[in-house]
């Protein structure tokens, strides 16, 4: 398990655009991450006028969860880390309007395919054991500097 203030350490992410509180589980092998969020008012994208956040940004819990599993991976390697690019978002599903302020996400990403610099994960969002959103994320990661010449 990889709490927050580690998490720091492996993933871009600061202040109120990290939308991670912990990683539970992962495995270099089967290329796989499992992280939470709970939802709170104080996330980045909070609506009031539904009491919790849009859904469509399920996409972006799954990008994080995803920099999550790079990170620690190039860490494990022993290689600085590279930064990620959404290229494309495929395949998605979902099943709710919003996730509700209260409730506690689990994201479970696997890398699928690999074409270096071009990866693609599939991703799914779980509360209460229920699958409530899925999905495809195409990236493309970079080193620092590249990546920094592009931003």
């Amino acid at each position: 398990m990889i709490e927050k203030e580690e998490l720091l350490s492996v993933i871009p992410h600061r202040g109120r655009m990290l939308l991670l509180d912990k990683v539970n589980r992962y495995d270099l092998k089967e290329e796989t991450v499992e992280a939470e969020y709970h939802i709170t008012e104080d996330c980045l994208f909070y609506d009031p006028s539904i009491g919790g956040v849009p859904a469509w940004v399920g996409f972006e819990f799954i990008a994080q969860a995803i920099s999550a599993y790079s990170g620690i991976k190039d860490r494990e390697m022993g290689i600085p880390s590279k930064i990620g690019f959404i290229l494309g978002v495929s395949q998605m599903k979902i099943g709710i309007s919003f996730f509700k302020t209260g409730s506690t996400l689990v994201i479970k990403t696997k890398e699928v395919e690999c074409m270096d610099p071009l990866y693609i994960y599939s991703g799914e969002i779980f509360f209460q054991d229920k699958n409530i959103l899925d999905g495809k994320l195409t990236v493309m990661k970079l080193d620092n500097e590249k990546g920094k010449q592009l931003i």
